[in-house]
């Protein structure tokens, strides 16, 4: 998918919108992309000089390739974070680089999900953690 489709699928947009590309696996994984480009609002002063995309940020670049996985079902609805379990960094991500995120379903019960995701960078890995969500309606 490009950043079009993603639209079609994701409520996010403008500066929200984090992932550029997206394509679902025969494996049940959903792999999303990002580039940073280096002019994005949350760098500005994250950090002067050095900029480095925050945690938080990453975590959502994850979310939003994970909630791909979830395609038609995404329609008229809001993904919710939930929780945020078990999330390790273990390298700085910064201007240049390309995202690459890895998500897979864990479990779900009604309306609440529970997502593997990782995101990697040049073929290491930058973020993992578990990503839990609800999906409830957008009005």
């Amino acid at each position: 998918m490009n950043r079009e489709e993603i639209m079609q699928i994701l409520p996010h947009r403008d500066d929200m919108l984090l992932i550029e590309t997206a394509e679902m696996g025969e494996d049940g994984v959903a792999t999303a992309t990002y580039t940073v480009r280096g002019d994005e609002f949350f760098l500005r002063g994250h950090f002067p000089g050095n900029p480095v995309v925050p945690g938080v940020i990453l975590c959502e670049i994850i979310a939003q390739g994970a909630c791909t996985l979830f395609g038609e079902e995404m329609k008229g609805k809001t993904p919710l974070y939930t929780g945020i379990d078990k999330v390790r960094f273990r390298r700085m991500v910064k201007p240049g680089d390309t995202i690459t995120v890895k998500a897979s379903l864990l479990r779900h019960k009604m309306n609440l999900y529970v997502i593997s995701g990782e995101a990697w960078v040049d073929g290491q890995k930058a973020v993992s953690g578990e990503f839990s969500f609800a999906l409830v309606d957008a009005k």
